[in-house]
């Protein structure tokens, strides 16, 4: 490919991702006052930045603050949504006091997001508020995403995935809009770290923030510890190992993980990729076909 044919190739995108925009403001003019579920991470605050654009101060951001998200994450909401002078509300979520999340099927997340979802429709009747809506994008169809389903039984809008966005143009366009999300590593749900099946704890949802807090600190910034009752194995991109495993830091890092209970500290040879606790049940799927 040519310079030339590069240019061009780039310019197209942008143009496309004018169009895309132009077609979120116009979904969201339709709207009123409104409620974004905000978790800090790159779509909820680029949607979020759009509708203070578009509607003023007819835009509330609301975070859960839960044992299966960070206390990290919960900070950098406050200070993003404060930056953006946007009303900022943070309520509680009970989804660990619910048996049917922490039992951890394959669809926990629907019961997670129901949670959520139930409790933001409570605070929008409260306040007036006539929509809610979440930062799903285009991109997000294509893992098994049964929170979805949450959303569409409570009408939770997804404006960004009506105007098309895939993550790669939400993150360019927070870039240009010089947002501190456009380069934010993609987060989940705690949860999402215990094998399907093994029960969710708060104690163990500990575990893994506490680990994986401590692989950050060395400035590792994607990062995953998957909880395997004793086992803590480490998942982070494969351009990050060298750095990792040097003796002087592998050993510290072995060592204070241990030290959060886990007796075995192994490290993904596979490196960080989203979705592998889901790898099991997509197998599961195949050979479920291949005997049919």
């Amino acid at each position: 490919m040519t310079l030339t044919q590069s240019t061009s190739l780039e310019n197209d995108k942008m143009d496309q991702s004018v169009e895309k925009l132009d077609r979120l403001k116009g979904i969201l003019r339709q709207m009123d006052k409104m409620l974004v579920a905000f978790s800090g991470g790159v779509d909820s605050t680029f949607l979020l930045k759009i509708c203070k654009e578009v509607l003023g101060d007819k835009v509330v951001a609301i975070t859960a603050a839960s044992s299966t998200y960070s206390s990290q994450e919960l900070r950098e909401s406050k200070s993003i949504a404060k930056s953006l002078g946007v009303e900022h509300v943070v309520i509680e979520t009970l989804e660990v006091e619910d048996e049917r999340f922490t039992s951890n099927p394959p669809d926990r997340c629907y019961y997670c997001k129901k949670e959520l979802f139930s409790r933001l429709l409570e605070v929008a009747h409260k306040q007036g508020l006539n929509y809610i809506l979440d930062g799903s994008n285009t991109d997000d169809t294509r893992d098994y995403r049964p929170g979805s389903r949450a959303a569409e039984e409570l009408h939770v809008r997804s404006p960004l995935r009506e105007a098309g966005f895939t993550k790669n143009e939400i993150r360019e366009l927070s870039r240009k809009m010089n947002l501190p999300t456009s380069d934010k590593p993609p987060e989940a749900c705690l949860a999402s770290r215990i094998p399907y099946g093994d029960r969710i704890t708060r104690e163990k949802l500990l575990q893994v923030e506490k680990a994986e807090e401590i692989l950050r600190a060395t400035g590792i910034r994607q990062v995953r510890v998957r909880h395997h009752g004793n086992i803590a194995r480490i998942e982070i991109p494969l351009t990050d190992f060298q750095a990792l495993l040097t003796k002087s830091t592998s050993s510290g890092l072995v060592r204070e993980i241990k030290r959060l209970g886990y007796d075995y500290v192994t490290l993904d040879l596979e490196g960080y990729r989203t979705g592998s606790m889901n790898e099991p049940l997509k197998k599961q799927v195949a050979n479920n076909s291949n005997e049919n």
